[in-house]
């Protein structure tokens, strides 16, 4: 049921059918009944899609028919509903969205009372418990929970954001921003209000069905060309919920994870606030590791998905991770991946350090990457296969000193990725090819 950021569907279908959100909000609020809280108060926000109400309202029900008490704050970008959690004080918290997806996708997440998302673990838990949904016992009378307006909050986030925007100090680059017409939508504009330098804002006019519609961080197109055109310095994109940002510089060239987390993590090194180093995913390009070396920061690595990476932050006392896909968590400054927060650390860590961000691209030297997606409906019996493991072992030996590689099953499509990186190109190459050949080879048989 829970992938890897939370239960997702099409809307009105499947896990994300109205029943089967009341369900899931009954299954959360046990869960917190469980560790201690009584009555759970629970922070509920939602992105901008047209189903957003109709799974609130769903949830909500769920929530209270347990006697748990939904504080409803609209919408909110996800890492806003974390700032909340917090703030309030709450129980826990849960947002409705299906991130950087289509819109006619939703999803609900769940975070704990410190605003963090839940581990693996404890979505299992909650799991069991909806699977025991009709032997739940059902409150009556007064102990049936309420549904209370917390709009505020909203405020209250913006305000948090404002105060981070405060300390840039050089504010006269141009910049054009892309909110995915999602959560960012109503944000950007107060935000950006006193930047010094021109503010264009796109895709800020949300509908509920053109959310991630040819615009945000997975359709980058648009945020190059209309930076390129505005002449601006600095381009902007969110996604749906915004817990991600993509950049692109004036000339057109993507400022993606890995840069953000190079250039952060020396800022944060100079103000003695970095902790043990900076954590990236095993997709973050190697550059990284040789240019952070240079400054004397390590780099951790972990699996793909901001909960590992928020795990092996706390595991290795690190206060910056992220993923080459925008998402990125500064522990001294939100819970989970906070795509405003992040974008605004970025022009505090350029403004910082007297960064010129037309040079970015051209120092971040990356290793060559070869990335392949296959369809493979049994990919767990495959990637288990002998077979397979022994290709393994021999693209690792080739690559010996000269790169690496990576296998791995997608959390949500039946996909097998093939990653592998090299400096050597035919190298690169060859290795991608023999990995795919086998795989299909392993499928004609039967998977085995």
């Amino acid at each position: 049921m829970f992938g890897t950021d939370g239960v997702r569907d099409i809307a009105n279908k499947g896990f994300m059918a109205p029943e089967t959100a009341m369900r899931l909000g009954r299954a959360f609020t046990v869960f917190l009944m469980k560790r201690g809280s009584e009555r759970p108060r629970i922070a509920v926000g939602r992105d901008t899609r047209h189903s957003g109400q109709m799974i609130e309202a769903a949830l909500s029900a769920g929530i209270t028919s347990a006697g748990g008490s939904v504080y409803a704050i609209g919408e909110i970008p996800t890492p806003g509903v974390s700032y909340s959690v917090t703030y309030g004080h709450f129980d826990g918290g849960a947002v409705i969205s299906a991130s950087h997806n289509p819109a006619e996708y939703n999803g609900i997440k769940y975070l704990d009372g410190e605003g963090y998302k839940l581990s693996d673990e404890e979505e299992l838990e909650i799991e069991g418990i909806y699977e025991a949904d009709v032997g739940l016992e059902r409150p009556t009378h007064g102990s049936v929970g309420r549904i209370y307006d917390a709009g505020e909050l909203t405020g209250k986030y913006l305000d948090f954001l404002l105060g981070i925007m405060e300390k840039v100090e050089n504010t006269d680059r141009s910049i054009l921003i892309d909110a995915a017409n999602g959560a960012a939508s109503a944000l950007v504009g107060p935000l950006f209000k006193n930047w010094k330098g021109k503010v264009s804002i796109l895709a800020n006019h949300p509908d509920g069905l053109n959310i991630n519609s040819g615009v945000g961080v997975t359709n980058m197109d648009f945020l190059v060309r209309n930076t390129m055109d505005a002449k601006a310095d600095i381009g902007i994109a969110y996604d749906g919920d915004t817990d991600r940002v993509l950049m692109c510089d004036g000339k057109g060239r993507i400022i993606d994870g890995d840069i953000m987390l190079w250039v952060i993590g020396r800022w944060l090194k100079s103000k003695g606030t970095l902790g043990s180093g900076v954590v990236a995913t095993v997709m973050s390009n190697m550059v990284l590791e040789d240019l952070l070396a240079k400054e004397d920061i390590k780099v951790f690595r972990c699996g793909v998905g901001d909960r590992y990476v928020l795990d092996t932050m706390r595991k290795e006392n690190s206060r910056l991770g992220g993923e080459q896909s925008g998402h990125l968590i500064a522990l001294d400054y939100a819970n989970t991946g906070d795509g405003l927060c992040s974008g605004l650390l970025f022009l505090r860590a350029l403004s910082d350090l007297d960064e010129d961000i037309s040079t970015l691209s051209d120092r971040f030297d990356r290793y060559p990457q070869v990335l392949k997606n296959l369809r493979i409906e049994n990919k767990d019996r495959v990637l288990g296969s002998i077979k397979l493991k022994e290709a393994e072992e021999n693209a690792l030996n080739k690559l010996k000193g000269k790169g690496r590689m990576l296998l791995r099953p997608s959390g949500t499509e039946p996909l097998i990725r093939i990653f592998v990186e090299s400096r050597d190109h035919k190298l690169m190459n060859e290795t991608a090819a023999m990995l795919e050949k086998t795989i299909l080879e392993i499928t004609s048989a039967g998977g085995n």
